[in-house]
């Protein structure tokens, strides 16, 4: 079965676009980006941007972090996968990063939410973007402790000027 990924979250303040892999199981089934509970992403974003995001409804997180010049998406647009590990994945297609250099002009940093995702960091790079890879926030990486994490994405995160 092929599973759609979802779309972006991207505005015109965007400066910073995450990138994750592909939306769990979990996410999928509620059309919101990292909805399973166990997964840290909104925890340690709103310690990032200063907001409870874990603690609010997603319209309200989804505006917070746009209002921090944030953007989020994914590297595959599509792809074949049994359950919600990244190593299930399989005749994935990627989503095409490129048309960002012309659709979200003030983006200038691209930070992925695990290696899986920074497997088109090469792409990223020659589209030129600085690339930042990231702990993943997936409660399958559990080998760094939550401040471990959060001190890497707060100084991924810093919004470029």
């Amino acid at each position: 079965m092929i599973l759609h990924s979802l779309p972006p979250i991207i505005d015109q303040r965007a400066r910073v676009l995450i990138l994750g892999s592909f939306p769990s199981t979990a996410s999928l089934a509620a059309q919101q980006y990292y909805a399973h509970p166990q997964n840290q992403f909104w925890r340690i974003l709103g310690e990032v941007v200063g907001q409870p995001l874990k603690d609010i409804d997603y319209p309200a997180r989804i505006a917070a972090v746009q209002a921090a010049g944030i953007a989020i998406w994914d590297i595959y647009a599509s792809c074949a996968r049994a359950g919600s590990l990244d190593t299930a994945i399989r005749n994935a297609i990627p989503n095409d990063l490129g048309a960002l250099k012309n659709s979200a002009l003030a983006i200038r940093r691209i930070c992925f939410n695990g290696r899986m995702a920074a497997r088109r960091i090469r792409e990223v790079e020659a589209l030129g973007f600085e690339a930042v890879v990231l702990p993943s926030t997936s409660p399958a990486h559990a080998g760094m402790s939550f401040e471990q994490k959060l001190a890497h994405w707060r100084e991924g995160l810093r919004i470029a000027g």
